[in-house]
C-alpha cells in the first residue's frame, strides 16, 4: 500500500486493524470525529475458555446532550476496570507460548490512570507497535472529513458489530478445541499465540476484500 491509511485508534485493536497497519507506509488516526458508542474505541475481544469475551472501557458521558467529541471523552474509573481487564487477559493467555514476553510492556496500561480515552488508546497503539517491532509513522487528524480525498479510508474497521470481511488463515488458539477458531480478536491474541511470527501473519492477510 502506498496510500496513507486512515484509521481510528481502537482499544488494543483488532487483527484486521493491525493487518492494515502492518501493510501501510504510514497511518493517520482519526481523532477529530465524534465519539462512536459500542465500537472498538472502547472494547476489544479476547479468547477464553468460555468463548469470546468482551473487555469494555467505561467512559463518562458528556454533560451536554447529543454527540460528544472523541478527543473530549474521559475514562470512568469509578469501578476498577483496569484490574478486571488485566486479570481477564492474564487468565486467558498466561499459558500461551508468548504472552509472558509482552506482559511487562502491557502492564502500564492497567496501572496508570489516563484521563482521556484518546490518550489511552494512542499509548496502547505505541505499546503494540513495540511488541510487533513495527516502525510505521503515524499522525492524527485535526479536521474531520466525511470523504477523505488523500487518504485510504479504513475507519469502518472501528465498528465492533460488523464481521470483518478479510480472509484469515487460522492459527492455533489455546481454547480452539472448545471454541473453534475465533476470528479477528484483539491483536493481543495473535501476539500471545504467534509471538515474533505475528508480523508475518499480518502481512499475509488479504485486505482486498476490505471496502
Amino acid at each position: 500500500m502506498s496510500e496513507k491509511q486512515l484509521l481510528y485508534p481502537g482499544y488494543l485493536g483488532s487483527i484486521a486493524h493491525y493487518a492494515v497497519v502492518a501493510q501501510s507506509d504510514a497511518i493517520v488516526f482519526e481523532t477529530a470525529s465524534n465519539f462512536i458508542k459500542q465500537s472498538y474505541l472502547t472494547r476489544c475481544y479476547i479468547a477464553t475458555a468460555n468463548g469470546k469475551q468482551t473487555l469494555s472501557i467505561p467512559v463518562l458521558h458528556g454533560k451536554e446532550k447529543g454527540k460528544q467529541s472523541l478527543k473530549d471523552v474521559q475514562i470512568d474509573y469509578r469501578n476498577n476496570w483496569q484490574q478486571t481487564h488485566l486479570r481477564s487477559i492474564q487468565t486467558a493467555y498466561r499459558s500461551s507460548p508468548f504472552y509472558e514476553f509482552y506482559e511487562d510492556d502491557l502492564l502500564p496500561l492497567f496501572q496508570k490512570r489516563y484521563k482521556y480515552l484518546i490518550d489511552f488508546n494512542l499509548t496502547a497503539h505505541e505499546i503494540i507497535m513495540e511488541c510487533l517491532q513495527l516502525d510505521i509513522p503515524s499522525s492524527n487528524t485535526t479536521v474531520f472529513e466525511l470523504t477523505p480525498t488523500l487518504l485510504k479510508d479504513r475507519r469502518f474497521l472501528i465498528d465492533a458489530k460488523k464481521d470483518c470481511p478479510a480472509n484469515f488463515d487460522a492459527y492455533y488458539q489455546i481454547f480452539d478445541d472448545k471454541n473453534g477458531f475465533l476470528k479477528n480478536l484483539s491483536i493481543l491474541d495473535l501476539l500471545s499465540m504467534e509471538g515474533p511470527n505475528a508480523i508475518s501473519f499480518l502481512e499475509a492477510i488479504d485486505l482486498s476484500t476490505l471496502k
